[in-house]
């Protein structure tokens, strides 16, 4: 059928290297589960590994409830990953340790990460069936590997019911999230026609033709009520009623304890556990075993994994579930939250059955302890759903306080730190404002509103949890570092450095060692905006080497040092401090965090700066192409960089994924000034001249990135011959520099003050020697480029043998690199100036014999000016 064919063609591309994601969705019953299990036969036989993991209706409570069913069938290569990464083997039984009670809020960073280097192992087939039950932790990993996933050998395939996707529904904003992606192809299962029907009843053992004629009339294109008529209609059951009583009517075949059994695998969930349901039951275990081969008999339930038995349809789980009777239904939740405390199972499951079995008390400690785990679990929106609704039940229960194991406050601020670290912090500031404001709720008051980018009333709760601290005490020095943080960058700078400085004191005599690392990031920040980029790089640098053991300070601190010790112009050990903190995030499965994702560009830009462009193509292959958000536009525009310097095809593709994001400052910084030096190469400057007006007209006038794209501006006017607006752009370039910056800020103001001269109609071999002179401290390529305007410079001034010199190293240099469109521009400088030479790559045998022949008639002693044209570029 139509969609089986697109599902095997992105099986098809995920073999080819190109990873893909489906989403097939259908009414109960339609046939989504026997087209995904077709599917994984399929890439069975292709060499995929397959996972398939199943949510229930009762996963909402419980965290990555699909992807640790998946994993338990990993096998081979994917098991050594699996056990590679201990982050995701939490999620399985018995699995590691979860760690300590207060966890990272990246710890949900980790495990998205840890998984898509999992998937990346070997090819895979990932099914997650059954998603409009899916909680938010799964439906988030979802959404990040479908814009994640590259390049990897990777099918994921989700199901959904559309029949449940009520208006409100959450996977309904996540579904039109991802169908707007091109690594999504949508699947929708319509109802079979009749031919179809009649084909696949008569696959099933239909015999009869007025029979299924019958089946047909009735099934309405479904498969799975097909299948239940046809099966009614062979044991001579009545086919008018509606499904419901159909499958009930199976089930009412049973003997009595055949039905008592089935009943409590039908609280138990979807699948249950073999000894589980037989205690539930209250059978001995000789009639527990014949209820159980007359229940699997009537295909009712199925073996399922070594020890349990699933439903065969969620729509029979559900039939049953629901004909219980209330107290019937309150009992035997009653008895599973018994039996599963004595066995000590999960707490979510536990919540659930005490909170059915109307036991609060018991429902409120599971609770909170299935909140703590699902934040060592990286579950933040599950673990603040368990808070919140222990926070529901507490006025209604005796004792809460002993039954939470902490008061309430304290419970409060865990739910609002929660919804901080699942990316509200509206809710979260919110629910700190419940509790009476103290030293320390009022400064994760003032964390969370900072966070929210309200300054202004985040330094006034730092202000007040400064106040309400106790001298002396780690409340303190947390609120004074806090403070420090809020005012940074404001204009009340100038206080900054005493909070921090009074912070680190205060912190280090209570041994608060995290206010004492955030205190010396906001010091040594302090330090570089005052020009001492010395003490930076040594505050930065005392952070980075101890470490906190928080990761996100941790990879803060490693970045902001291999900054700092780039920005000096020192390439190789500025190299070695972000290879360590690129393999810290890959290690903690960090690499798509914010200091991850820097850590990165910051070891690609090294790289690409110091003339190492294999590596630095490397790390650039995996920014991906195909983008979706701001972030995704923000790495992928990195990769312009070199793709740009090696006038690579892929330049005009990743530039038409990018331009729907250049509204976003940072997106059209980076790309839309490289698009504008990719224009330049093409000789096309009108077009350079527009994107740069774009990028500086959204620019703050004091960033520094100012600089930069001013001087490809003035590039682009000088290519143009036109003066207006350059002295403007030589003006702006120069109030955006600032005291104490680094030799890239200092190198590209060079550039942008001979460019000036450039538009001007002047070939100054003095500021191109600058220019070299500044970029030659490491960074190849720019430094290169600053030759070819200094061999031109020269050449126009008369300096013809220097000019050689300088163009033979741009020559040299552009040939090493790969960089293409410098050297097309650098041959087309040597064929003006008659100059000859064996670098190979540059200019081809023929032109070099040609120009071999005009140098004999051009002797060097003869004037630049009478042997090459005037023109300016």
């Amino acid at each position: 059928m139509a969609e089986l064919d697109r599902l095997v063609a992105v099986l098809d591309s995920a073999a080819g290297g190109l990873a893909g994601v489906a989403l097939v969705g259908g009414d109960a019953g339609i046939g989504k589960t026997r087209m995904v299990t077709e599917l994984s036969e399929r890439a069975e036989a292709a060499g995929f590994a397959v996972l398939v993991g199943q949510c229930a209706e009762l996963g909402d409570a419980l965290p990555y409830l699909p992807l640790a069913d998946a994993l338990r069938d990993a096998r081979g290569e994917l098991r050594a990953a699996l056990d590679a990464r201990p982050v995701l083997g939490r999620l399985l039984p018995g699995g590691t340790d979860l760690g300590p009670e207060t966890a990272s809020a990246l710890t949900q960073q980790q495990l998205f990460g840890s998984m898509l280097g999992f998937l990346a192992a070997q090819p895979v087939l990932l099914v997650l069936e059954d998603l409009h039950w899916a909680d938010q932790s799964t439906r988030d990993l979802l959404v990040f590997l479908s814009r994640m996933l590259q390049t990897e050998r990777v099918c994921l395939v989700g199901t959904y019911r559309t029949d449940d996707l009520h208006r409100r529904h959450p996977l309904r904003r996540v579904l039109a999230e991802l169908k707007r992606l091109p690594l999504v192809t949508a699947v929708e299962l319509s109802p079979l026609d009749r031919g179809e029907m009649a084909d696949y009843l008569t696959s099933l053992g239909g015999g009869d033709a007025q029979m299924i004629g019958e089946v047909v009339d009735r099934a309405e294109g479904n498969p799975f009520y097909a299948e239940e008529l046809l099966e009614a209609a062979i044991e001579g059951s009545s086919m008018t009623d509606g499904l419901t009583s159909l499958l009930l009517s199976r089930a009412e075949l049973l003997s009595d304890a055949a039905q008592r059994v089935l009943r409590g695998a039908a609280v138990a969930g979807r699948r249950v556990d073999h000894d589980l349901l037989r205690e539930a039951s209250g059978l001995e275990e000789l009639a527990f075993e014949e209820a159980m081969r007359e229940i699997v008999s009537r295909g009712l339930l199925r073996p399922s994994g070594e020890y349990g038995y699933a439903f065969r349809h969620a729509l029979l789980q559900e039939a049953v579930y629901t004909d219980l009777l209330p107290g019937e239904r309150t009992r035997m939740h009653s008895a599973f939250a018994r039996l599963l405390t004595a066995r000590s199972g999960a707490a979510a499951e536990l919540a659930y059955h005490y909170l059915a079995g109307h036991d609060l008390a018991e429902a409120l400690s599971a609770s909170v302890e299935a909140g703590r785990r699902a934040e060592r679990l990286g579950a933040p929106a599950e673990a603040h759903r368990h808070f919140e609704q222990a926070l529901g039940l507490w006025d209604r229960v005796p004792d809460a306080e002993a039954l939470a194991g902490m008061d309430r406050v304290r419970l409060v601020l865990r739910t609002a730190a929660a919804a901080a670290d699942m990316g509200d912090n509206h809710r979260a500031t919110a629910q700190v404002r419940e509790v009476p404001p103290t030293a320390e709720s009022l400064e994760r008051l003032a964390y969370y509103l900072y966070d929210s980018d309200d300054v202004p009333k985040a330094i006034v709760a730092a202000e007040a949890a400064v106040a309400a601290a106790s001298p002396g005490t780690a409340a303190l020095a947390k609120a004074l570092a806090t403070l420090s943080r809020t005012l940074s960058w404001g204009p009340r700078h100038a206080e900054v450095r005493p909070l921090a400085d009074r912070a680190l004191e205060v912190a280090r005599a209570t041994g608060a060692s995290d206010a004492e690392k955030g205190a010396t990031i906001v010091l040594a920040s302090c330090a570089e905006f005052e020009g001492d980029r010395a003490l930076a790089e040594e505050l930065f640098g005392s952070v980075a080497v101890q470490g906190s053991g928080d990761l996100a300070m941790d990879l803060r601190a490693i970045f902001h040092h291999a900054r700092t010790q780039f920005e000096r112009g020192s390439m190789a050990t500025a190299a070695v401090t972000a290879d360590r903190g690129v393999r810290l995030a890959m290690e903690s499965g960090l690499s798509w965090s914010t200091y991850g994702t820097d850590l990165r560009f910051l070891q690609f830009l090294i790289h690409y700066m110091a003339g190492e462009w294999t590596q630095a193509r490397e790390t650039a292959a995996g920014f991906g192409v195909r983008v979706g958000k701001i972030p995704e536009a923000i790495l992928s525009s990195f990769a312009l960089f070199i793709e740009v310097a090696m006038g690579t095809p892929a330049v005009e593709e990743r530039l038409t994924w990018l331009r729907p994001f250049w509204s976003d400052a940072l997106v059209a910084y980076m790309s839309r000034g490289m698009a504008a030096e990719h224009a330049l190469w093409r000789q096309d400057p009108g077009a350079a001249l527009e994107h740069t007006t774009a990028v500086l007209g959204a620019m703050d006038p004091a960033d520094a990135g100012n600089i930069r794209i001013g001087a490809v501006a003035l590039w682009a006017l000088a290519d143009l011959g036109r003066t207006d607006g350059a002295d403007e752009l030589l003006a702006r370039a120069r109030r955006a520099a600032r005291p104490g910056m680094g030799f890239e800020g200092r190198a590209w103001l060079a550039r942008a003050e001979a460019e000036w001269h450039r538009v001007h109609g002047r070939a100054d071999v003095e500021a191109w020697r600058a220019v070299v002179e500044a970029f030659d401290v490491g960074f190849v390529y720019e430094a290169a480029r600053a030759r070819w305007r200094l061999a031109e410079a020269l050449l126009a001034s008369g300096g013809r043998a220097e000019a050689l010199k300088e163009w033979e190293r741009a020559v040299a240099d552009a040939t090493s690199l790969g960089a293409k469109p410098l050297g097309e521009a650098l041959a087309e400088l040597g064929r003006r100036a008659r100059f000859t030479s064996a670098q190979p790559g540059v200019l081809t045998g023929r032109e070099q014999e040609v120009l071999a022949l005009v140098a004999e008639a051009c002797p060097t002693a003869r004037s630049a000016s009478g042997c090459s044209s005037r023109r300016r570029r």
